[in-house]
């Protein structure tokens, strides 16, 4: 396996040498951003597929992202892939004294707050505990942001203290509505789905997962919709909200 993994960061010097290709000696880390993005969303899709063979192409996708940006940077006199893998190598060690060292955890969530408490000792500087990456899509970045908090104890007591939450956002959406404030509106809709997420972290849910999920939903209903309406001999355009309405729960029973 190292070999292998040796071959393809070759592979990837030689692809940016002159005698390689003009696209990749044309890419930067700034242009690589969309690539490693769409395929970690890749890896995620094939996970939910549950398909082995294109999971472990998209893994090997992903990979090449790392030695790509790593290639980028060694060209640059900054570090190579050798030093991404040696810094995640003791990394791990560190941020696991409850395995490599003589603490010990007793449960998974213990072994999570260690794993955290190693990682504040190594952040320095202003950041702070909830330095999330604000490119993360938003439903993702609002549950990371609740766990981070949570894992030092800044968190509600129990889910019936994030129902209250939730129905307080909701209504100060519904006063912001009626007071005709768009600023309010966008702010306290923002609020509401912050703690709507919330509410999904302590029931174990991912928001982002379940999002899809009811879109998914939403779209393969409107489809088996559409295709009723093609097999009326119509347009969905022309129906009216009743007969759409009708349609819509005529699906819905079906499945």
């Amino acid at each position: 396996m190292k070999k292998k993994f040796e071959d393809v960061v070759r592979l990837s010097g030689f692809l940016r040498s002159p005698k390689g290709c003009p696209w990749d000696r044309e890419q930067t880390l700034k242009t690589l951003r969309s690539f490693i993005v769409e395929e970690a969303y890749e890896v995620v899709q094939a996970i939910e597929k549950d398909d082995t063979e294109e999971l472990k192409e998209e893994l090997g996708d992903l990979l090449y992202q790392v030695v790509f940006a790593s290639q980028i940077c060694s060209e640059e006199g900054r570090f190579s892939v050798d030093d991404v893998v040696d810094q995640l190598y003791y990394k791990l060690i560190r941020r696991h004294p409850h395995v490599f060292g003589e603490e010990r955890a007793k449960d998974a969530g213990e072994a999570v707050r260690k794993w955290h408490g190693e990682k504040l000792k190594e952040k320095t500087g202003e950041k702070g505990l909830l330095s999330i990456p604000r490119s993360m899509p938003a439903l993702i970045r609002a549950q990371r942001v609740g766990e981070k908090a949570s894992h030092v104890g800044f968190d509600w007591r129990g889910i019936e203290e994030v129902m209250e939450k939730v129905e307080e956002e909701l209504n100060e959406l519904k006063s912001a509505i009626r007071e005709g404030n768009q600023d309010s509106i966008e702010k306290e809709w923002g609020d509401l789905i912050f703690s709507l997420v919330n509410l999904g972290r302590f029931l174990k849910l991912d928001a982002e997962l379940c999002t899809h999920r009811a879109v998914d939903k939403f779209v393969d209903r409107f489809r088996r919709m559409e295709k009723k309406v093609k097999e009326m001999g119509k347009d969905i355009s022309e129906l009216s909200e009743e007969e759409m309405n009708e349609l819509w729960e005529e699906v819905k029973k079906e499945l």
